[in-house]
């Protein structure tokens, strides 16, 4: 079996939540998808469980932070250019996030980052596949 990640977010609205994602073209696998959480798939593998609160706290034993107030964590996920990093950043600000800091220019990366309905930092990335050195 392959390796899967699946990566637990909690949300206040799950179904404001969906339709945020939803308008930047993520897509959602029913099988795991009911009231109390969203599969929200970002590629072969790759998930994004979002979770209402009740529902993350089955899985945790410590408080529950707020991610509009504190920064735990920040979600990287590559695209294959420039312009598709602006435009995912751009339909989640016209969905409703907002955009924490302002892009960045390293010359061989360029990212931009958008905070979601619940104040999750999301970075987009493009990379320069010439920069990269195979390991």
């Amino acid at each position: 079996m392959a390796t899967n990640i699946f990566v637990n977010l909690p949300v206040r609205d799950l179904d404001a939540t969906k339709a945020f994602f939803g308008a930047l073209g993520f897509r959602f696998n029913p099988q795991f998808t009911d009231e109390t959480a969203a599969a929200m798939v970002v590629d072969e593998g790759i998930y994004f469980m979002l979770l209402t609160h009740a529902k993350f706290k089955d899985f945790i034993s410590l408080p529950l932070s707020d991610a509009k107030k504190e920064t735990q964590a920040l979600y990287a996920i590559s695209r294959e250019s420039r312009a598709e990093v602006d435009t995912v950043v751009d339909a989640a600000l016209g969905a409703g996030g907002t955009e924490p800091r302002p892009a960045q220019e390293l010359g061989f990366m360029y990212s931009r980052a958008f905070a979601d309905l619940d104040g999750h930092i999301w970075e987009f990335v493009w990379m320069d596949p010439s920069f990269i050195q195979p390991q």
